[in-house]
């Protein structure tokens, strides 16, 4: 039986070519999911992989849509070799069932790791470079200082109560009480 697998990262991604392709590829039953490929929590492929018996084969459309990690693409090829399955990727003309095509999916699955360290090394230096000029990183304040001035002394004084603070201010609940506590722990350490 062959069974795909079809995986986009996010929910504005569409698997639409990915599941015609498993369909044209003969695929009896295709699991879906919107998930990074960088994770092995992923409850669709666990239950792919839970199907599989001798003589099966893994389809997907394309290597990385399996994974990235060539630690988790080897994990992978060892439970379906356990099994007695086989995997195939439509898009590279992988296979597993002869020696050649588990080379070639392991020297793949290197490249596909070694691509995802350098996006993510690109992304750290390009953080690092916005940060030395001076970037603001992270999510913007909510509040302008002068806001968050005038809510420390709110809390110092008592004169609110943390949901009235809270309203004034539009933040949450939690927002107040976090702030509580950091005042709380400075009194201590003072």
């Amino acid at each position: 039986m062959k069974i795909g697998y079809a995986r986009v990262s996010t929910q504005d991604q569409n698997n639409a070519a990915q599941i015609d392709a498993l369909k044209a590829a003969g695929c009896e039953q295709i699991f879906q999911e919107k998930e990074s490929g960088g994770r092995w929590d992923r409850p669709q492929l666990h239950k792919a992989l839970e199907m599989m018996r001798k003589g099966d084969e893994l389809v997907v459309y394309k290597l990385d849509r399996l994974s990235r990690s060539l630690r988790d693409l080897i994990l992978l090829l060892e439970k379906l070799d356990e099994r007695g399955a086989a995997f195939r990727s439509l898009s590279e003309s992988i296979e597993t069932k002869s020696a050649a095509g588990k080379m070639l999916f392991s020297v793949l699955g290197a490249f596909a790791q070694f691509e995802r360290e350098l996006v993510s090394e690109r992304t750290k230096n390009g953080l690092a470079n916005a940060k030395s000029r001076g970037a603001s990183l992270g999510r913007p304040q909510k509040l302008s200082k002068a806001q968050r001035e005038a809510m420390v002394e709110m809390v110092k004084t008592g004169e609110k109560t943390g949901n009235q603070i809270a309203e004034i201010f539009n933040v949450s609940n939690a927002y107040v009480s976090r702030l509580k506590r950091t005042l709380d722990l400075q009194v201590v350490a003072a």
